[in-house]
């Protein structure tokens, strides 16, 4: 350090130091009074100097310590930005991707370097977790050993793109840097060489001094250095500063003029650092500390001995304080990702529940799919962890989720079997489809083919790549078929309308008809009229009851006959099955026939308990002598065998129909 000297310079030279120091004022000045915040660590001269008495005190100067080293060798990370770091795992994968996009674009990249560093973890970790899951849903859903897992995303590749920008700022960043580190250094090592040199006697003082304010001037200049050279530059500077004051023996005057104005400014600095201790922004106050430690240390020379220690000490105090601060910010942090931390672990709990819970239906898994969703969604917000843990936690929440989605994929293999028997079900029917879509047996197709409809609704879903295509087939098959089978409705639909214009004709001829009273030959005109009518074949649907008209007309003209019961019941029954038979309904033949045998057996139970009740009557003892009840019964035995014998024959009539 300097030590006072009593010798004195000559009135000019001391006149050219005042105003190389007045040059220097001037530019700390300005440093000083829009002081902005830095990073960390600055040892300066007097740090070398004096041992701290409190550990505590150097871990707050060491607090400080190597980073303005680090900045020195890259005068970016110097340059402040007003975007707060923020907690980008909580981002979406879009969000990440446009944030990274507004940050490459900033003129200075690389004072935003970490924030892009922070986006590309937070992308990547959300990226690699969606691609785990499209990957497992793959290899649950694919059905061919053959085929290779692909995932192409185009929020991945606006990701690469934008960060591929920033990478190339980056690195022609660095490639200038790395050019000037060792300029710069070749420059201050030989500005230090010949500020050695100046002590030499024989050079005129005022060249000298004119000498030494060039060396500081390019000295300022000089630029960035390696930071694993700063502080050893830096000391060496110094040192053969304070040797060519002490060889030039300054005047006091001059020289306390120097270590005034030094200690207006390193007053000036406290100050400030006062202020900054009540500052609430602690990282502001800290970094703008840094910047404070760099001046002090760069910028501003010695202070005379009796204020040294006594400034220096304040200064250290003052970090002190700010620096304890910052440690409570710190654990305040900390205690913050310790909640966090029991935070994912809960959702980390429920996650394991649900990858346990059996259901058995799709809707109920969409359910569970959703709950995990949403804690996923939870756990990402849910913020930074202690980083001693992260991994840890990160590896519990990925092998929760990977065991839910094992679990979900195991039901929904059981599903991929059940729908690949469907698939093979629907195309069974598909081929039985398109075996029939040509037919022209239309009666006996157009059943089948709706059968083979009906059997297509039971069956189940099949895999969904297969799904359109497969229906489109049964579809097309009978859709075909039945647009033939309109069509050849439609041809009959003319014959159809002309059979009802005809029988519309002929019924309202036969409602004048009268009988001729000749038995014989009234009943074989009649059935000449029934035989008329069935000639002249089907009438539409739905203009059918016009068979009801012709059927009240015959009943009228029979009742007018001679008839048995017998034989007016049959031939109106002859009548009517011959209609249904001509309408192709089955379905009605089928319950008619069910009919039948139901008054068949009603019948036979009826004659069997009056032939009992008979029995009865018989063994008493006026068995020789019939009573009126037992002539009655014997009557109602043999009305019921008449109606017997006609609904036997009815249904013979019915079977012989069916077999024809």
């Amino acid at each position: 350090m300097l030590e006072e000297k009593n010798d004195n310079l000559q009135e000019a030279d001391g006149k050219l130091e005042i105003n190389a120091i007045d040059s220097t004022q001037t530019n700390v000045s300005t440093e000083i009074s829009g002081l902005e915040a830095a990073p960390e660590n600055v040892i300066t001269v007097e740090e070398n100097d004096i041992e701290s008495t409190d550990n505590s005190h150097q871990v707050a100067l060491d607090a400080i310590a190597n980073s303005n080293a680090e900045e020195s060798e890259d005068e970016t990370l110097k340059e402040r930005n007003d975007i707060p770091m923020q907690d980008y795992n909580t981002f979406s994968l879009d969000a990440l991707v446009d944030e990274l996009k507004k940050l490459i674009n900033i003129d200075k990249v690389m004072s935003v370097k970490d924030h892009i560093e922070e986006i590309k973890k937070a992308f990547l970790l959300h990226y690699n977790h969606l691609l785990e899951e499209k990957k497992e849903e793959f290899n649950a859903s694919n059905q061919d050993p053959n085929e290779e897992f692909e995932y192409h995303s185009p929020l991945k590749s606006k990701f690469d793109e934008y960060y591929n920008v920033f990478r190339e700022k980056r690195n022609a960043h660095f490639k200038h840097l790395q050019t000037n580190l060792k300029s710069n250094l070749e420059n201050r090592l030989a500005i230090v060489e010949e500020l050695k040199e100046l002590i030499n006697p024989q050079e005129n003082i005022k060249d000298t001094l004119k000498h030494f304010n060039d060396l500081r001037d390019r000295w300022r200049n000089a630029g960035a250095i390696p930071k694993d050279k700063y502080n050893h530059v830096w000391n060496n500077y110094h040192f053969h500063v304070e040797n060519f004051y002490d060889y030039l023996h300054l005047d006091r005057e001059a020289r306390d003029l120097d270590f005034k104005y030094n200690l207006e400014q390193k007053q000036k600095i406290i100050s400030r650092v006062e202020a900054l201790v009540n500052e609430t922004d602690i990282t502001k106050s800290f970094r703008e500390l840094q910047d404070l430690h760099r001046i002090w240390k760069e910028d501003i020379g010695p202070v005379s001995k009796e204020h040294r220690d006594a400034i220096w000490n304040k200064f250290s105090e003052l970090t002190k304080k700010i620096h304890d601060k910052r440690e409570v910010l710190f654990e305040s942090q900390r205690a913050n990702e310790q909640q966090n931390l029991e935070v994912k672990k809960e959702i980390i709990a429920k996650i394991e529940v649900l990858g346990t819970e059996k259901v058995n239906s799709h809707s109920q898994w969409l359910v569970q799919i959703q709950k995990v969703e949403a804690l996923r969604n939870e756990f990402f917000a849910a913020g930074k962890v202690p980083s001693e843990v992260n991994e840890e936690t990160w590896a519990s929440f990925k092998t929760a989720v990977r065991n839910f989605n094992s679990f979900k994929n195991s039901f929904y293999k059981d599903i991929k079997k059940d729908q690949n028997d469907n698939l093979n079900k629907k195309m069974a029917l598909v081929a039985k489809a398109k075996e029939l879509q040509e037919s022209t047996d239309f009666a006996a197709t157009t059943p089948i083919m709706k059968q083979i409809q009906e059997e297509w609704k039971q069956i189940g879903h099949v895999p969904k790549k297969y799904s359109d295509k497969i229906w489109k087939e049964f579809k097309d098959a009978c859709n075909h078929y039945f647009d033939k089978l309109k069509e050849h409705k439609s041809e009959e639909n003319v014959d159809e309308v002309a059979a009802f214009d005809n029988k519309k004709a002929y019924l309202d001829t036969l409602r004048n008809y009268q009988l001729t009273g000749d038995h014989k030959t009234d009943l074989d005109a009649i059935k000449l009229h029934i035989e008329t009518w069935k000639g002249f074949g089907k009438v539409p649907f739905t203009r059918r009851h016009i068979e009801g008209k012709f059927n009240k007309i015959l009943d009228a003209l029979f009742d007018k006959l001679s008839l048995s019961k017998k034989e007016t019941d049959m031939m109106r029954f002859s009548n009517r099955i011959d209609s249904l038979s001509e309408s192709n309904d089955s379905r009605k033949l089928d319950n008619e026939k069910i009919f039948l045998m139901r008054k068949i057996e009603e019948v036979q139970n009826e004659i069997f308990q009056l032939e009992n009740n008979i029995q009865f009557f018989t063994n008493t003892k006026n068995a020789k002598k019939e009573n009126s009840i037992v002539l009655e019964v014997r009557k109602n035995i043999a009305i019921h065998k008449e109606s017997l014998a006609v609904w036997k024959d009815k249904l013979k009539q019915l079977r012989n129909l069916n077999q024809e």
